[in-house]
């Protein structure tokens, strides 16, 4: 992956790259409310992209964020991205990428996974189909 553009990884390929590099962080952007009801990649950082009830972008995203990055040993780690679908991640990944960041990455199939032929997640692929790890509050 080209360190400008945003890397689309699936739930296995991030958990992969996780374990290889300790560096990597994966940061959870999903609201508070699906963090800790629904729950979370172990060892996530959540950072709410959007939060409820009005859905509005947070304004200190792109900061939190650059602030782990820059913490880091390397300065400069992978930043993983994972949502319930993958929407509202590549999304947001795409807004850091605008904004400067490099080593950007998001899971393409999410945390719940894609919608199956009965309108419901978690039949078919994200982070807790593939048995990865994972709590709730």
């Amino acid at each position: 992956m080209d360190k400008d553009t945003l890397g689309h990884l699936s739930s296995l390929e991030a958990s992969e790259l996780l374990k290889e590099n300790p560096e990597a962080k994966l940061i959870d952007i999903r609201s508070s409310m699906e963090f800790l009801f629904i729950g979370h990649p172990s060892h996530s950082i959540h950072i709410a992209w959007m939060e409820d009830p009005d859905w509005d972008i947070n304004p200190n995203f792109y900061k939190e964020i650059h602030q782990i990055q820059i913490a880091s040993t390397n300065n400069n780690c992978p930043i993983i991205l994972i949502c319930r679908s993958g929407n509202r991640s590549e999304k947001a990944g795409l807004e850091l990428i605008e904004e400067g960041m490099k080593h950007i990455y998001h899971i393409k199939d999410g945390f719940e996974g894609d919608l199956d032929e009965n309108h419901q997640r978690g039949n078919l692929n994200g982070w807790r189909y593939n048995g990865l790890p994972w709590e709730q509050c």
